[in-house]
């Protein structure tokens, strides 16, 4: 497909934005659209995949044909085949009378599923037949209806997932996702978070009958840096706010700061794929760099104290403490200058030390550190949740990792 091509797709659907990632989604559905294959739209949620069957619909043989947008996820799940394949009346209390479903009305014509992870088992079962063979039955009836309808489902769930859940079949997936589409997030076309947010300026001054706001240079890299969890949806509100509430019509970084939720800030590079739970696997590694920055602090309180003990003059060689030390460091221990030491030295000091009679000290019961990483991080989050008196959310928050991070390690770790 030629770029011009391209370009004139986006002008008709007001798209906004020059990146590869999306122009290759915007190519695959418009040369899709001549066909009457199955397309799985995926992509995190505010990325606008509902323009994607638009598209399709358009540029197909059914455009003269009925469109249907159906949201999945809103429906409640006793009363979804209803909607979805119709009744005959008196099927189920409230059937008054006949009703046609989506699939029936949309006969010649397109039917997009939005949030198809969401859909009941029972009603997967069900629009696999109808992938399979054009064929349903409503909710109450024995009657085989045929229907010609062309399928365009979007999700923003993790697919692979729930199939090895057991949340969604593999059969179905596979019937759905003959074509995908994958709709990258704001993160992953950087160069096109000014030109959205110059576009909603624009829009809301017009709206609101007053100048539109522009970035300095510093707040346009702020702003394109920014992690953007609810991709265009968020960006959208957060222009608005801005040109609503700010009396200055150049926004500086610390003005766009204060729109900006702290916890979206980016942590990994745009490169990565949307695909990996890269929050997960950050948390994890910064709860162990926790713990051995603990451990240590621990032990330079340890050298402390066993210094001022003996005056502050000549620190003590403690074994129990360096070989903690030489550890962490990874340092080989030298044991040809190594001092002997044994605990009971702690009452002979010579008197050349400044010390006549030294009194003897109480054993103290020392906690051994743990043996493992995964004993490490357990014992941290149990010490975290004690501290927080059980509440995981406020526990979540110390560590820095997700409460659904918190919820799998307290399960994988039987912490009470």
């Amino acid at each position: 497909m030629q770029y011009s091509e391209v370009q004139s797709v986006k002008q008709r659907y007001a798209i906004i934005g020059n990146s590869e990632v999306l122009n290759r989604a915007i190519d695959i559905a418009v040369q899709v659209a001549a066909t009457d294959l199955s397309v799985l739209i995926t992509g995190e949620s505010g990325v606008g995949k509902e323009t994607f069957p638009q598209i399709i619909h358009q540029y197909s043989h059914r455009k003269h044909g009925p469109y249907i947008p159906v949201n999945c996820g809103a429906i409640p799940e006793g009363t979804i085949d209803s909607e979805l394949f119709g009744h005959e009346k008196g099927s189920f209390t409230g059937a008054t009378g006949d009703r046609k479903g989506y699939f029936e009305v949309a006969d010649g014509g397109t039917i997009f599923l939005d949030e198809v992870g969401e859909l009941p088992l029972s009603t997967q079962v069900r629009l696999l037949r109808v992938l399979e063979t054009g064929e349903f039955i409503k909710v109450g009836s024995s009657k085989i209806l045929k229907t010609n309808v062309r399928v365009v489902a979007a999700t923003n769930r993790e697919m692979k997932q729930a199939i090895r859940d057991g949340r969604f079949r593999e059969d179905l997936y596979y019937r759905l996702n003959t074509v995908p589409i994958y709709v990258p997030p704001l993160r992953e076309r950087k160069e096109d978070v000014v030109l959205l947010f110059r576009k909603f300026a624009s829009d809301f001054a017009d709206k609101y009958r007053m100048p539109p706001v522009k970035l300095t240079d510093e707040a346009r890299v702020m702003l394109s840096n920014y992690y953007w969890h609810g991709n265009i949806r968020q960006l959208k509100n957060i222009t608005e706010q801005i040109s609503v509430i700010e009396q200055q019509r150049e926004i500086t970084p610390q003005i766009l700061k204060t729109y900006l939720p702290n916890e979206d800030v980016e942590r990994l590079p745009a490169l990565f794929s949307s695909h990996v739970d890269h929050k997960t696997f950050n948390s994890e590694r910064e709860i162990l760099y926790q713990v051995l920055f603990d451990m240590k602090k621990d032990m330079n309180d340890l050298k402390k104290l066993v210094h001022e003990i003996m005056g502050g003059q000549h620190p003590v060689a403690n074994p129990y403490t360096e070989q903690a030390e030489l550890i962490l460091t990874k340092r080989e221990p030298d044991l040809k200058d190594a001092p002997y030491f044994h605990p009971a030295s702690y009452n002979q000091v010579d008197d050349d030390m400044g010390f006549q009679e030294a009194e003897e000290f109480d054993e103290v019961e020392t906690t051994p550190h743990p043996t493992s990483l995964e004993e490490m991080e357990k014992q941290m989050i149990r010490k975290t949740l004690e501290k927080h008196r059980g509440r995981r959310k406020a526990a979540a928050e110390e560590l820095k990792i997700s409460e659904r991070t918190l919820y799998r390690k307290i399960k994988e770790y039987g912490i009470d």
